[in-house]
């Protein structure tokens, strides 16, 4: 499994007003979308999430978002090593994503890119 990059991942009160701080620090602009009740946007290296208070607990469990080639090669690496998948594969707006628990107990989501077939 190759990892292609990370995005430093930053809970937030206030979507709006965090991305507007971000697009300056980074001279990237947003790329908004939302997964459920929890709207995102990526800047840069950084991925801002915001939501209700039950999902956005789950969330800052999260060490990183991961980006690799394919998910389901990720899925099978992680449990050779004996990571517990605790969610997915499943498909999102931009591709495909996991998260798993590696075994040191730190968790990470890893995405993709591909194509979902919706």
């Amino acid at each position: 499994m190759e990892i292609l990059g990370t995005s430093l991942r930053v809970c937030v009160d206030d979507l709006d007003a965090a991305i507007g701080v971000y697009e300056r620090i980074t001279g990237a602009e947003a790329a908004r979308f939302a997964q459920g009740p929890v709207s995102a946007a990526a800047v840069g290296p950084f991925l801002l999430l915001s939501g209700p208070p039950g999902p956005m607990e789950i969330l800052r469990k999260v060490v990183a978002t991961l980006a690799v080639r394919d998910v389901d090669e990720a899925a099978a690496t992680l449990k050779a090593v004996g990571a517990e998948i605790l969610a997915g594969p499943t498909p999102t707006s931009i591709g495909r994503n996991l998260v798993a628990r590696h075994p040191d107990g730190s968790v990470f989501e890893y995405v993709d890119r591909r194509e979902t077939g919706r």
